[in-house]
């Protein structure tokens, strides 16, 4: 694919990324290729924009990432982070490569990896609401609100009772998702261009099932059964108030978010054991 025209999509709230979205436009300019500038949480520009964008490149942590990866799922459009965060799971390079990353995209000198993507729905009072629908990268979660009082969540998988978990909450995660909530509340690391879905209960009382991993073509059904206070967070970017007697169903969507890989990004398990050095002890 040529790529004539990059966006770049940065955190407004952290001075270094700013700075190196303006580096990275005087370094298309100079070389003639079109480009444009946006806030992650812009969302509809960032759509406006990729219509018409070869490749969106995203400066910042991995919350800036997953708020503009919520365009490319809409907007079929390659995406690439480049980490001024602290850890970057999602990234495949670094501030520092800038300049020979963009000159590996504009050469085509890359490979392209294709992330599943997960659909939350809510049906409040266990009926469909029209138009509740919300996309994933990572994960969604059923948690207990501020409140420190235990949730109680009947969980299936299809027409399957699983368990029914008297716990701080639930994750739904997809393969790229599985190094980040899950993993943290005991779940498996999975290959992240796999395809299926992790469910991990968050700190359950007297449980046998610590985490699950069911296929892509099974849809995972949360039912509040009783809570003082409940919610659905998207991505850790979108969170919505849910009641006892509600139901959230997870499953994944057909058309994958395409992730840039230029020449010489290190490969996922190097990265994972790079990365996981980094993180405090």
């Amino acid at each position: 694919m040529t790529i004539r025209r990059i966006g770049f999509a940065y955190n407004p709230t952290n001075e270094a990324t700013v700075e190196l979205s303006a580096r990275a436009a005087g370094w298309c300019q100079v070389r003639g290729i079109g480009e444009w500038q946006a806030q992650s949480g812009d969302l509809d520009r960032l759509k406006r924009e990729l219509r018409t964008t070869d490749a969106l490149v995203v400066l910042g942590g991995d919350g800036t990432f997953l708020r503009a990866a919520r365009a490319v799922a809409e907007v079929d459009v390659p995406l690439l982070g480049v980490n001024l965060g602290k850890i970057g799971f999602l990234s495949k390079a670094e501030a520092s490569e800038l300049e020979s990353v963009l000159a590996n995209i504009v050469a085509g000198d890359y490979s392209i990896d294709e992330r599943m993507v997960i659909e939350g729905r809510i049906l409040r009072g266990g009926r469909q609401a029209a138009g509740d629908r919300h996309l994933a990268l990572n994960d969604i979660v059923i948690a207990r609100g501020a409140l420190a009082r235990v949730c109680r969540l009947d969980v299936s998988i299809d027409d399957t009772h699983l368990a029914t978990f008297i716990a701080d909450g639930l994750v739904v995660s997809s393969p790229t998702g599985s190094t980040g909530y899950s993993f943290s509340a005991g779940g498996p690391i999975l290959d992240p261009v796999s395809r299926n879905l992790v469910v991990t209960p968050i700190a359950a009382y007297l449980s046998a099932i610590r985490s699950v991993v069911v296929s892509p073509l099974q849809v995972v059904r949360c039912r509040v059964v009783d809570a003082h206070e409940a919610l659905v967070s998207v991505d850790g970017r979108v969170d919505l108030p849910i009641a006892v007697g509600d139901v959230v169903e997870v499953r994944a969507i057909e058309r994958p978010i395409r992730l840039i890989e230029p020449r010489g990004a290190q490969p996922f398990w190097d990265l994972l054991r790079h990365k996981v050095a980094l993180l405090p002890s």
